[in-house]
This record gives C-alpha cells, structure tokens and sequence, in this order.
C-alpha cells in the first residue's frame, strides 16, 4: 500500500507498508533500536512514471507516520521518498489504481485536483520573491473569501495520519503555497513570449528587472482582488448626548468649552461592518456565524495594521465595534482614513461633518473715484482680515472656541468640523491683532499681504467694493469696453473682455502684464486698446511699444491693416531720428515702435520725451533684471506701463518679479527680498501658502489665459503633439560614441566651471551628431553618400515633408543651430524643386518682412526653416499648418513659442508638431525626464539644460551612453 503525506519544507513524501506481523515490521509499530522500519518495494501495479520512481529510489528520507498498533495507531519513523514540487505534482495527478494507494494518499490528490481547478478558473496570481540573490516570479492562489472557504473545509476532514506534520491549515497553506507554481506552468508551457516579465512567470528564469517596488506594486495589486468576497466598512458614529436635536452648539452653554466633545471621556464608536457587493454595510455581532465573523476578524486586523492606533482599543462586548477618544476620532479622519483606503477599508464618516481646511480671507473698501490721482498704488483705501473654516467666515465667539478646543475637532453649526487646531490658534491671533482698519495705500497694503505668513493658512480671497473692485474682481464689475470703431478687426469674447481689463488698468493708472498663450491675440487687444483711447480722448501722449526686431515689421503691418487711422513711427536704423527731430516725430505719431538693442542705445534720449505708455513686447527678454535693456525699459517714465508676453516665467520665478519690476515697480520688493519671500519657498518646498500670497499679490496685475482654457478653445483648431523616433545610421553611431568616451575621459579629474563646460560642450557635439555626421564634422561633406541617407533624421524628416507637400500644405522646421539650416537649405530646395527660406539672426529687417509675407501668400514656398532664436518669437505663420523641432531645446515654453508661431488666431486648419528625438540616444532620455513636468509658467519647476551638469559621472554616462537599438537596420 502506497501512503502519502504533506511535509512543509520536504514536499510531498511518500513510503509503503511493510510486511505485517513480523517483528520489526510497520505492523507492531516498534522497530529495532536505532533502526528505522522495514519497508518493502512499492506495489508492483503501480503505473509508470510512479513506479519506476519509487522502485528507483532509495528511500533516504525519514518520515514520522501512524502506524497500526496493539492499541490503535501509534507513531513510528520510515525511510521514505521525498518529491520536490513539480515532481509531486505529477504523482497527485497519475491515475493510481486505488487497491494500492491509501487514503491520505487520496486525500492530498484530492487538494491537487482541487488546485488545478483554481488555476484553470484563472484565479492565481504572479507573486515576486528574493531567492539565492535573485528574483523569480512564482504563481499563488489569489485568495480570497471562496478559497479560504475551500481549504477550510479541507482542513476539518483532513485525515490524522496528515496531522502529524503540523496544523491542518498550515499543512494546506504549505501545500497550495508549492503546487500551484508548477501545477500554472504546465498550462503555459508552449506559450511564445518575449517580454522578462512574462518569460519569467512561463520558464521559471530569474527576473532581471525584480525589485522590492515591484513586489510591493504587485502586493497591493494583489490584495485589491476581492471581488467574490464582502468588504469590511467602519462607520463612525457620533457621541450620544452631544449637540441638541436642533444642532447648537454645546459650546453656547459654557463660553469656557466645558462641553466640548474633545473631552476624552467621550467615546465615538466606530462600528465594524461587512457589505456584500451593493448592499448596505451591516454590523458583525460577537455572536455572528462563524465564517462571517472569521472574514470579519481577518479584515479587522488587516485594517489595524493598516492603522496601527486602532490596535489598543476598548470595544463593545456584544461586536466588534471599537470606542474611539476624541483626539483618535479626529487622528483617524486626518491620517488614517488614507491609510485604510490604500488597504481598501472604506471609512463612512457622520453625515454631518466637514474636513475643513482653515484660510485668511481680506475685505477692502474704497470709495468710487472722484479723481485720476485717487485710484491706482497711491489710492486710498482700507482692508479687514477674515478667518474661514471651509466656507464659513468665523464669528469672534467661534474664533475663541476654536481656540480653546483640545483637539482639531469641534461641532460648529451642527457640523462636525475637523481643522487644525494650532493653524487657527494661530491664524485667529494674527487677525485679531491687525484690526486697524486705517486708509492705507495701495501699495502698501499689497505689500503687507506679501509679508504676511500663517503656515498652513493661505490667504484665498480678496473681495473689494469701490474703485479697487476693478483691480480684484474682473467679472462682473467692470462696465464692458465696446469695440472702437476705428478698429478694422472682429474681436473674439475673450479679447473684448482683455480690451476691457487693458482699458480699466489704464483708467486706474494701474501697470498691467497681459500674459495670453502665444497666438492669441496680444497684438490686437492693444491695437484695440489705443484705438480706443485715440476715439475716447483718454490718451494723454503717445505710447513707445518696445519689441524684437523680428517683429517690428509685423507690428507695422498688423497696425495698418487694423488701426490705419493711427499714427506709426518706427524708430530703428542707422538713419532714425535724435534730438528735436525725434522729438517732433514722436510728437506727431500715436505710437512708436522701436527695438531692445535701440532702447537700450537711445535710453537718455528716449527717457527726456513724454510718453503716455510704454509697451513691451516679447516682455521676457526683460527676464533678467540686471540687463541693459531691463535697466532702460524701467527708466523710461510713463503714465502707464504694459508687459505682453506669452510665457511669463520660463525657467525661475525671478523672470516674473523682473517683468512685475518694470510693469508695476517695487510690486514684489528687491530680488532679495522676493527669492526669501516667494522664489525659494515655491520652487523649492512647493509651499501652497507662499503660491497663493503671491497668486493674489500679482493676481490684480496680470490678466492670462491659455488655449486650453473653455472660454478660448472653442476659437482654435486641434493640436496633435507627438514625438517621432529615428535611428541612427552606423556612421552616426560611431560619431555619437566617440563623443561620449571623450567626455567621459575629461570628466574623470575635471571640476567645477571646467566639468560643466565639457558636459555642456558633449552635449551639444551630441546633439549635432543626432541631426547629420557633416553637422557635426563641419568638413562641409555632402548630405548623401552614393545616394543613401547619412542621418537617420534626416531621412525621417524627408518623408514627413513628401507628405506634407502631397497635401498641398506647408511646413516650419525649427533648429537650434544656424549652420544645420544652411545645410539643409540646398539639400531641401533641390530635393522638392523650390526655394526653401531660412530666417536666422543674421537675416535682415526688410528681407525678414519680405520673407514672412511670401510664406504667408498662398503661392508661397511650402517649407521653411528657422532658427529657434530668430523666429520663435512674435511672428504670425499661420499658413503652415505643420511644425517640425529638429532638434530640442528642452524647455518646453521656448518650443512652445516656436510652435505658437502656427497654432494661433488665424489658424483654420489642425496643426500637426513633430518633435523629431533619435532612439536609445540622449535626446530620447531627456525627452522621457522632461515630459510630464509642469512650466514654471504654472508656477512649478521648469526644464532647462543646466540640470545636466550636476549629475555624477556613473548617471552621466546611463544619459549618454548610446543603447542597443539606436542603430537602424
């Protein structure tokens, strides 16, 4: 008789009878000392692969089994055969003749089979484990309500000659934990995968890419596979006796918080609860079916080590509800609620409660103008500060018991409110102690609101009545600016209402930035804006608008077709004017156009004349505050000042106090004192509190909007972004590998100024390499070589462009370097038979003008190229309808400029943007670092270059270390 039984640590062992009756014998259940029993050959109608197994072994194992005796079963030791896994697998599941096999035998090929159900019904999962040094991934029962079911029941008829190797549940968890790893693998034997993960789970190899974060990943994927079974719920349930039926508060009896419920003699309890599928929640008692109750308990203990503070304490008797103090109740809804959701144990709070985060809310008043100088910074007006839980503004009474409360949770207006205590402790002392409401400036009031610090309460609101209502509230409160009938252009909604605010900042002699996605409009609305005030009579002087010279012309044509009854001089060239000719010119003229470069030369001169505004465009070339021409831009005097730009912040938070400086100066201190107030607390710790001062402090001051917004959006196209792969060719393999050994080489004993320089300088070598090897040799070889791409890129982007020209439509490719345009421009113009244009910083004004305006003909040329510098800014190219980067600059604000240069007002067709990156190489890396960050623009962390450069020589070298797959076929 062939027996069987499950040993944890062994497998599955298997031995046989001896004779019976002999001394010695397994019958008598005694052996000879120091002697195992006999045990005789296996049955000889054992089938093969069993039997030959058995008849082949030796029996080495020794096995503690229950044996016949005088006075029933007794225990005894036998050499037996143990199984590995996959082995024993295969014994369990061989139909053996059942004269010669025994019942516990029987028994653990009845767990098998019941197995096997388990894995063809697909309710296993892969589990990652750390073994000899290394990861494998194994098979395991999902788990669950229905299994734990099964091997329960197999536990309670599980046979006693079974027992002895240890607990029934730990025997079966033992067994199920071993068998259906290979009991899986033998359905998936023949399965054809190439991906590690898969390949490990179907051959049982090593996993390479194994880490704890990926077990921990797989874990919690694991535990949320609970589909067939109920759903522990807590339910939190009010003190009884606290609060009145009408929901006052405790608090009106005794001012001094006696019956506040933070006292810890009052007991919440948190009831514990099972829901089935969409029923509701129903309570466990302590008395409840024993399967329920285990589920319940499991659970329960799952959710406390989840949330430890729920370990210690008192419960109910009659359930296993648990009684919570105050100051757990108010710990539990704070920290542990996201605890026992990220366990999946849903937590249902009293209907009646609010999770409030406590802010500072401003009143200001002003009385209505009577006159110019009584709006704008020097106007009067006075200001009252408010604290706010939720939505509720506090009453003092409110404040002091907030106050005075032990804990962060109080009932306020029949609500239970949980807020931080110390936060509004504090928040209530600072408001109380600024209750003078004196008629203060507005300057000075905004810079109060820039000093003022409560951690964790933000200032979120500033509501005015009077004058200062403009500056605070711009729906709703401004009279709407019709449009001026000199203006030969239709506004859309949203530019009506930007002429409205220009106008309105204007009238309060307030200085304005209108920071409008690029391609929105920023030209027109100011257009609007001097039509406006020429018809109105409100212009005191005419207004000196400041641009790059790229955009000059445009200015000057976009004038005349919109505004031809304005006077326009443009002030640039060697033969512009000086002294009293400039003078009486600028007399004449209703706005005058001029340069940075010439601003920055023609300062003094500029600064003596009388300027009702002045007007930058393309305002972040005024970025850096300690430049010549942001010095020049602030020292010329004006009545009003007006920053347009499309990208207010591109790399730091400092660009945005720079334009602020000029535009409304000394709004945000020195650069000093905004990096200590805003700079370093925003960029660096994410601080929401110093994010929102500074949102309301500038909020007055900058009007935005973004194409994504719903007010603009429905005016524009589509935008299809993608990024599109190339490979190398072997020769640019070679150059890019080259590169990389020589920086590395430089790096190994360089420092400082000397390591960033070759990290930079490698970088760009790269760059040049991933577009064209002659880009990079500069040996001035031809593009093609016998007739065969020398750049993957290159090759990529023809066909882009054979298909965009089959359109009939028309393309922009952008490149950072000036000498890859000049090798591409015979390159494209002989291949698709036109001239192609190149616009780059050395292309002149009037050519540049020329250039633009026979793009924009519909006879135009169908391509051009431009340098990122020269032509990312202020040009309107709205016939193309297809964008190419060729190589990136990786900061997205600076190729979303270029690409803006398309995707604009005027744009009637979808723009497609490729940005072209080279596979395995550095530019594919960096692209993956940098999608998904967030712009400065948004007031988060932008991208740049210089990051690159702090990296250690083992991360520089993962970066640039060209891959497997960057060679194309």
């Amino acid at each position: 008789m062939l027996h069987g039984l499950w040993s944890p640590g062994s497998g599955l062992v298997l031995w046989t009878e001896g004779a019976l009756g002999t001394e010695g014998a397994l019958g008598t259940g005694r052996a000879r000392p120091g002697e195992a029993p006999s045990a005789d050959t296996p049955p000889a109608d054992l089938p093969d692969p069993v039997g030959s197994l058995l008849r082949a072994s030796r029996r080495r194992h020794r096995a503690t089994v229950l044996v016949p005796g005088p006075d029933g079963p007794v225990a005894a030791e036998v050499r037996a055969h143990a199984l590995v896994p996959h082995a024993a697998v295969g014994v369990l599941r061989a139909r053996l003749p059942a004269s010669s096999v025994s019942g516990d035998l029987r028994f653990l090929a009845r767990v098998a089979e019941g197995l096997d159900r388990w894995v063809r019904a697909g309710r296993i999962v892969p589990e990652p484990v750390r073994h000899d040094g290394q990861w494998w991934v194994r098979w395991r029962l999902a788990g669950g309500e229905r299994q734990r079911a099964w091997l329960a029941e197999l536990a309670s008829a599980m046979p006693a000659a079974l027992r002895l190797a240890g607990a029934p549940a730990a025997v079966l968890d033992d067994m199920a934990g071993e068998l259906t790893d290979p009991l899986a693998r033998q359905y998936l034997a023949d399965a054809a995968v190439t991906h590690p993960f898969v390949r490990a789970l179907v051959a049982d190899e090593p996993l390479e890419t194994g880490s704890h974060q990926l077990a921990e990943v797989l874990r919690r994927w694991r535990a949320s596979l609970t589909a067939d079974e109920p759903e522990l719920v807590l339910r939190l349930l009010e003190p009884e006796g606290v609060g009145d039926a009408d929901g006052a508060d405790p608090d009106d009896a005794n001012p001094d918080g006696g019956a506040n419920p933070d006292d810890d003699m009052v007991l919440w309890r948190l009831e514990v609860c099972l829901r089935v599928e969409d029923a509701a929640p129903t309570p466990v008692p302590i008395d409840a079916e024993p399967r329920l109750l285990r589920t319940a308990l499991e659970k329960l203990g799952e959710a406390q080590r989840a949330y430890p503070r729920l370990r210690e304490l008192p419960s109910d008797p009659r359930s296993l509800d648990l009684l919570l103090p105050t100051a757990v109740v108010a710990d539990l809804v704070a920290h542990g609620a996201s605890a026992l959701r990220a366990a999946g144990v849903r937590l249902l709070l009293p209907r009646a409660w609010d999770i409030a985060e406590p802010s500072m809310r401003l009143r200001v008043a002003s009385a209505p103008a009577a006159a110019e100088s009584t709006v704008g910074m020097r106007g009067l007006l006075s200001f009252r500060w408010e604290l706010a839980v939720g939505d509720k503004v506090l009453t003092p009474a409110e404040m002091g018991r907030l106050i005075r409360a032990k804990s962060d949770l109080v009932q306020l207006r029949g609500e239970w409110v949980q807020a931080d205590h110390k936060a509004l402790a504090a928040a209530a002392r600072y408001v109380a102690a600024h209750l003078d409401d004196s008629p203060v400036t507005l300057a000075d009031m905004l810079g109060h609101i820039a000093a003022t610090r409560v951690d964790k309460v933000p200032l979120t609101e500033v509501t005015a009545t009077g004058w200062a209502a403009e500056l605070f509230e711009r729906e709703g409160s401004r009279e709407p600016v019709p449009p001026p009938i000199g203006l030969k252009a239709h506004l859309r909604p949203y530019q009506r209402r930007g002429l409205t605010w220009l106008a309105a900042m204007s009238r309060l002699n307030c200085g304005a930035v209108l920071a409008d996605d690029m391609g929105l409009g920023k030209t027109v609305q100011v257009l609007a804006l001097l039509a406006h005030e020429r018809e109105t009579g409100a212009a005191a002087g005419p207004t000196l608008l400041v641009c790059p010279m790229s955009v000059v012309g445009n200015w000057q044509r976009e004038a005349g077709r919109f505004t031809p009854d304005l006077r326009v001089l443009v002030h640039h060239g060697a033969d512009r004017g000086h002294g009293p000719e400039l003078a009486e010119a600028v007399a004449q003229s209703d706005l005058v156009l001029t340069t940075y470069a010439v601003l920055a030369r023609d300062v003094r001169e500029l600064a003596e004349l009388n300027w009702d505004r002045v007007v930058l465009d393309e305002a972040q070339h005024i970025k850096n505050a300690a430049t010549a021409q942001a010095r020049a831009a602030r020292a010329v005097p004006a009545r009003h000042r007006l920053a347009l730009t499309g990208t207010p912040v591109e790399n730091r938070l400092e660009e945005l106090r720079s334009i602020l400086d000029f535009a409304v100066p000394k709004l945000l201190g020195t650069a000093q004192t905004f990096r200590a107030r805003f700079a370093v607390p925003i960029e660096r710790e994410h601080d929401q509190n110093a994010l929102s001062r500074l949102r309301l402090v500038t909020g007055p001051f900058v009007l935005r909007r973004l194409k994504t917004d719903p007010a603009v959006i429905g005016d524009l196209p589509e935008k299809l972004e993608m990024t599109v792969r190339a490979n190398l060719t072997v020769e640019q393999a070679a150059l890019y590998q080259a590169v990389v050994d020589d920086m590395l080489d430089k790096i190994k004993h360089a420092e400082g100024m000397a390591r960033k320089g070759a990290v930079l300088a490698a970088l760009t070598s790269l760059k040049q390499v991933c577009n064209h090897p002659a880009h990079y040799l500069r040996d001035h070889s031809p593009v093609l070589r016998r007739g065969r791409h020398r750049s993957g890129k290159l090759a990529l982007v023809e066909d882009v462009l054979d298909t965009v020209i089959a359109d009939g439509e028309k393309a922009l490719l952008f490149t950072q370097f000036r000498e890859f345009g000049e090798l591409l421009i015979p390159y494209l113009s002989e291949r698709f038979g036109v001239p192609v244009p190149f616009l780059h910083g050395g292309v002149g004004k009037k050519e540049r003008d020329a250039m633009v305006e026979r793009f924009q003909t519909e006879t135009g040329p169908p391509l051009m190229v431009l340098s990122l510098k020269a032509g990312g800014t202020g040009l309107n190219l709205t016939a193309a309808n297809h964008v190419v980067h060729l190589d990136r600059w990786w900061n997205p604000a600076v190729e979303n400029q270029a690409t803006d240069r398309v995707f604009r007002i005027g744009q009637r067709r979808d723009v497609q943007v490729r940005k072209l990156v080279c596979v395995d190489t550095i530019e594919e890396r960096i692209d993956e670092m940098i999608t998904g960050k967030s712009r400065l623009a948004d007031l988060a962390v932008g991208a740049g270059e210089q990051w690159i450069t702090e990296l250690g020589a083992d991360e520089l070298r993962e970066l640039f270390t060209l891959g497997a797959e960057a060679v194309g076929e």
